[in-house]
């Protein structure tokens, strides 16, 4: 007969399973590790950088990390960029790393184990989850040693992504910053262009020399990263240049290239495919002006800031415009020599439609702001000849033939109203505007001024020309305003007597001594100066110079 067996205390029992899911848990762990570590069938994830995966069509692909034990709450991220086509993707870790918090991974592996969690979804727990073609990143905490899993899986077509993990608080800035409000506006549409502004990203600080913003336009759909924006260029068959691209390389520059890099622009089109697709790089410019596109059509605009230090970049919320119709009716006609002055308003008149006859084979055209930026476009027979963004004078001398008929285009670039002159004609000898000089600042010297006198400077010309000089006394509150809201277009015809300091003529034959120094007395002490200049050549039309503001000393 069969020796009846003694009952166990519960809690002995209790110890006994518990020590028993113990080994099994550092078991498993161990095995996993050693799983991990093998070549051929894992990958382990760097941190600190990008790592570019490629993954084939309905094949998952898995990578692995650990974290460091650590007595206090370790924060960790991962950050997620499909380069072509809508991924799903997950962070899983193991169930028995989730039941017992502090145990670690000891170094006695078995590779059956490890193949038991890979292939059984029961084992492991989710931590997140993402279905989708966005740059998407993970922040979660971890108080002890575990491992944790990536898989992707693509389901449309093979492709590639770029993955970076990071655990390190301080490692923010390795992508570009966005403001705040990352979007893109669009403040001028024309038949053949669209003006973009964003805002400045807080990374982007001149004095380094390593952000740029780039533009991408195309006909099909917004871009939500750099890299999907590449990879869809080098589909459209774009030859990018091999030492300049969207994110370039930057491993060979120095320091010196650099900083140029971030102030030159670069430029690539391509119609490839019938569907037209355009790129730029502007440096630290926030507002751009695409052009040379096609009346009516929908594009679509990103923009990008690229970091050339880390070869990283962030997307902006991109934007969609379409382009102006050509535009037939409501047609001014511009007479030979006559100036005009236009008012631009995006609520009442956001545009102006000029045609003008030419009586000789070249023809002048002639355009001054008065405030704000403008674009102006000239075309002939429906094909634009010219487009620019500008503020202050511009001159252009187009030839053709005898009775040609150019239609020119213009528009505010600007969200408030703004204002221009208008001049053609075909004596092209005959300039509309006085000779300008290189600069059209106002200096004042420190060391010249005291409590009731002042003492300014300005570059003259050659030519033999009248300049006028005017005062004004303004609150230190007002300097802003009173620089930035002008009118400058208006003559000294818009200025009161009382303000008149005095008219004098000067020109100079060698450009490197033309320069124009006034000293300005009967001023009282400790008050604020708002000083203009005017140039009136022959043709008597007055070019303001750039308002200087002067405070008199207090004590003298």
């Amino acid at each position: 007969m069969p020796r009846p067996r003694a009952c166990l205390p519960s809690w002995f029992l209790l110890v006994i399973c518990f020590s028993h899911s113990l080994v099994t848990t550092v078991a498993l762990q161990q095995n996993f590790k050693s799983e991990m570590f093998n070549f051929y069938r894992t990958l382990m994830l760097a941190e600190g950088k990008e790592t570019t995966l490629f993954l084939s069509k309905e094949a998952p692909k898995r990578c692995y990390f650990v974290l460091k034990e650590s007595k206090i709450s370790a924060l960790f991220t991962v950050r997620v960029t499909p380069c072509d086509v809508p991924i799903e993707w997950s962070i899983r870790v193991p169930k028995i790393s989730a039941n017992y918090f502090g145990k670690t991974i000891s170094d006695n592996l078995n590779t059956q184990e490890a193949l038991r969690f890979q292939k059984a979804a029961k084992m492991v727990w989710t931590l997140f989850s993402y279905r989708g073609n966005s740059v998407e990143t993970y922040t979660g905490a971890s108080y002890h040693s575990t491992i944790y899993m990536l898989e992707f899986l693509s389901i449309e077509k093979d492709t590639h992504i770029t993955v970076y993990l990071t655990t390190d608080p301080k490692s923010d800035h390795f992508y570009p910053e966005l403001p705040m409000d990352p979007r893109i506006d669009v403040i001028g549409i024309g038949p053949t262009a669209v003006t973009l502004a964003w805002k400045q990203s807080p990374s982007a600080l001149p004095s380094q020399g390593n952000i740029q913003y780039c533009l991408l336009v195309n006909e099909n759909y917004n871009y939500k990263s750099l890299c999907a924006a590449e990879t869809a260029t080098r589909a459209s068959g774009v030859k990018l240049p091999p030492t300049l691209v969207l994110s370039p390389s930057t491993d060979s520059l120095t320091p010196l290239q650099l900083k140029a890099l971030s102030k030159s622009e670069l430029s690539m089109s391509n119609n490839g495919g019938g569907a037209e697709m355009k790129q730029v790089c502007v440096g630290l410019r926030s507002t751009y002006t695409v052009s040379h596109l096609t009346p009516g059509v929908q594009y679509y605009f990103d923009v990008f800031v690229v970091n050339f230090l880390t070869n990283t970049s962030a997307a902006y919320t991109g934007t969609f415009a379409r382009t102006l119709e050509n535009p037939e009716p409501k047609v001014s006609k511009l007479k030979d020599g006559k100036v005009i002055q236009l008012r631009l308003d995006r609520r009442k008149q956001p545009f102006y439609n000029l045609l003008y006859q030419a009586k000789q084979k070249r023809v002048q055209f002639a355009f001054q702001s008065c405030n704000g930026q403008l674009q102006v476009e000239i075309s002939k027979d429906g094909k634009v000849l010219m487009s620019e963004s500008f503020a202050g004078l511009r001159h252009f001398i187009l030839k053709g033939r005898l009775g040609d008929t150019y239609l020119v285009h213009l528009w505010s670039t600007e969200s408030s109203a703004a204002s221009v002159k208008v001049q053609v004609s075909s004596l092209f000898h005959k300039p509309f505007f006085p000779a300008l000089p290189e600069s059209l600042k106002i200096k004042s010297f420190n060391k010249l001024r005291s409590c009731n006198s002042v003492t300014l400077a300005w570059l003259g010309t050659q030519e033999l020309s009248k300049y006028c000089i005017y005062k004004k006394v303004i609150g230190e509150d007002q300097a802003w305003m009173e620089t930035r809201k002008v009118d400058r277009c208006s003559g000294p015809e818009s200025r009161q007597k009382s303000e008149k300091v005095l008219c004098k003529f000067f020109h100079d034959l060698n450009l490197r001594r033309a320069v124009s120094t006034e000293t300005i007395g009967g001023l009282e002490a400790g008050m604020v100066y708002l000083f203009d200049v005017y140039l009136i050549g022959s043709s008597g039309i007055p070019v303001r110079y750039y308002s200087r503001v002067v405070k008199t000393r207090k004590r003298c």
